[in-house]
């Protein structure tokens, strides 16, 4: 009997060790916030009560361009970009719910809707009415969204890795499963999908999964260094963005119908990278077909993030389809 009560003990010892080894708490906003803002960051309030990070860049007096991030990701991402472009273009970047120094908002809502009007309210609040409108990954999605729900003020489109339309995904899941090549995804994601981990993973600390996810979707480039990687788990340890990641993941996703491709007929520069572990560049080809006026540029060893993995490469794409569809005026 003693030997059991030790045992038993000695157990229950071990798991709360290992429970608080795992554990990790938020870090206070406050701290987050001074270490990823800079100069060009600004916050305006929504109606809703949402405090939204944004950056407003480049040249003023030039054509302005809007880019949108990708899940679990923020409007760093873009900033490779910003450099470039925005030495003839107004470049806007925004955090959406759920993410970067936007964060938790009053509402809870994260989802697809929530991410459209918070587009939406940004470039009302900056009185731009017509833009050329960019995503990656998720932010690619709310990209050909946008442009269907507001058509009158997207110019062009950039898609970089985007998230299809609905009628792509069985077609791609089946190219997937059919395929002998699997690529190692991002693990997040998978499991941030199951509800018995969303159940746990508040009280997990998710560095090592942020590391593994990171290295994942930059195709291990040489560009994820330690300080990218703390990037993404300190801004996913904010204070609230944690549960608000959460909900956004464990929000219905309604069966959508298929999108008429046919009414996205605003020009398309399409990017992807062909060793993209997260949304297959099957999805490339796919939109090509499917858009009107799309251009598609496929980058050979580069994965989820080309507009940090490649920048000047990318950047200089993008530049070119620029100066045909929101030409510079001569000053």
């Amino acid at each position: 009997m003693k030997f059991i009560r030790y045992s038993v003990i000695t157990i229950v010892v071990l798991v709360l060790a290992f429970a608080m080894f795992l554990y990790k708490g938020e870090i206070p906003a406050a701290v987050v916030d001074a270490k990823y803002t800079n100069a060009a960051s600004q916050f305006f309030t929504m109606d809703n009560g949402a405090r939204v990070h944004y950056r407003d860049q480049g040249n003023p007096s030039g054509p302005a361009i809007v880019l949108v991030h990708g899940s679990n990701a923020s409007l760093h991402t873009w900033e490779p970009w910003v450099e470039i472009l925005g030495q003839d273009y107004r470049v806007i970047t925004l955090d959406l719910p759920a993410h970067g120094l936007t964060g938790a908002t009053p509402d809870k809502d994260y989802g697809s809707n929530a991410q459209l009007n918070t587009v939406d309210a940004l470039v009302t609040f900056l009185g731009v009415d017509h833009f050329v409108l960019g995503g990656n990954s998720m932010g690619g999605g709310v990209t050909w969204q946008y442009t269907l729900a507001h058509p009158q003020k997207v110019d062009a489109m950039i898609l970089v890795d985007a998230t299809g339309l609905p009628q792509f995904w069985a077609q791609m899941q089946a190219a997937q499963d059919a395929s002998d090549e699997k690529k190692s995804a991002p693990l997040a994601f998978q499991l941030l999908g199951q509800p018995w981990f969303r159940a746990i993973s508040q009280y997990l600390d998710p560095y090592w999964l942020t590391k593994q996810g990171v290295k994942s979707a930059y195709n291990h480039s040489p560009v994820v260094t330690d300080a990218l990687i703390d990037r993404y788990y300190e801004l996913a340890l904010r204070e609230g963005s944690r549960e608000a990641t959460l909900s956004r993941f464990a929000g219905r996703r309604p069966v959508r119908e298929p999108v008429d491709a046919s009414l996205l007929t605003q020009p398309t520069l399409i990017l992807w990278g062909r060793e993209d572990s997260l949304i297959a560049v099957d999805l490339a080809y796919q939109f090509d077909a499917a858009l009107p006026l799309s251009t598609l540029v496929v980058y050979d060893d580069v994965g989820h993030v080309p507009m940090e993995e490649i920048p000047a490469q990318s950047a200089a794409d993008v530049l070119a389809f620029l100066r045909t569809v929101a030409p510079l005026t001569d000053a």
